[in-house]
């Protein structure tokens, strides 16, 4: 089995110490490096290609924000887990939007921060429900009228189908739940999902979340509030 190979990315020594030891003792998990600011992590990123990077946010210099949206916009990005001490975070919405994969909080215990970087190197952003309703209930304020409009606007390039699949992405769904719930096989969805990331140029299922709740499609309970 190749080991994930993973870069730490934080400006506090001791985080980066305590995440070390927490993740390198695991079998599948190789640690490839270590950055204290976002501009050291885009130059490791080119010289020890990580499969998955954990992200500060916040950090002198180049912070983990501007990191995220230029390491996301790379052809061969690696996935970016954002780490943050803050369960609602306007900056941490804002990596979401820029691609990264999820977000763990510092103080999640290092099995669930083992568990959250397998998710992600295997293509399975974490996407907590509660905690995704947190990000977006925070970020909701006087530009969601603005944000919903252009969100219809992009979700009118789906399909019926596709839409379903995409409330189902927004509520947390696994694609074996969303399978379940829209009587449809595992590989259909994920087939749909892979068109939806396509159409919409959008580069993950957090990021269809995100979408789908700004155009109001999870606030009833079929997914035809666009029209």
């Amino acid at each position: 089995m190749t080991a994930i190979r993973l870069l730490l990315v934080d400006d506090d020594p001791l985080v980066r110490a305590g995440l070390r030891l927490m993740l390198g003792g695991a079998d599948d998990i190789e640690i490839v490096g270590e950055a204290a600011d976002g501009g050291q992590a885009e130059t490791l990123v080119d010289r020890v290609r990580p499969d998955v990077v954990l992200m500060d946010i916040r950090m002198p210099a180049v912070d983990g924000l501007t990191a995220t949206e230029r390491l996301r916009r790379r052809p061969d990005a690696p996935q970016v887990v954002v780490l943050t001490t803050f369960h609602a975070d306007e900056q941490v919405l804002r990596a979401l939007r820029a691609g990264a994969a999820g977000f763990v909080l510092k103080d999640t215990p290092p099995a669930e921060i083992l568990d959250a970087v397998r998710r992600v190197a295997g293509g399975d952003p974490v996407l907590s429900p509660t905690v995704t309703r947190q990000l977006m209930d925070h970020a909701a304020g006087s530009t969601a009228d603005t944000r919903r409009t252009r969100a219809r606007e992009r979700l009118t390039a789906l399909a019926e189908r596709e839409r379903e699949v995409a409330v189902a992405v927004g509520r947390g769904l696994s694609n074996a739940e969303i399978a379940a719930a829209l009587f449809m096989s595992v590989a259909t969805v994920k087939a749909h999902v892979s068109r939806i990331l396509a159409r919409l140029g959008l580069n993950n299922r957090v990021q269809i979340a995100l979408l789908a709740y700004d155009a109001g499609l999870l606030d009833g309970e079929d997914g035809h509030q666009v029209q």
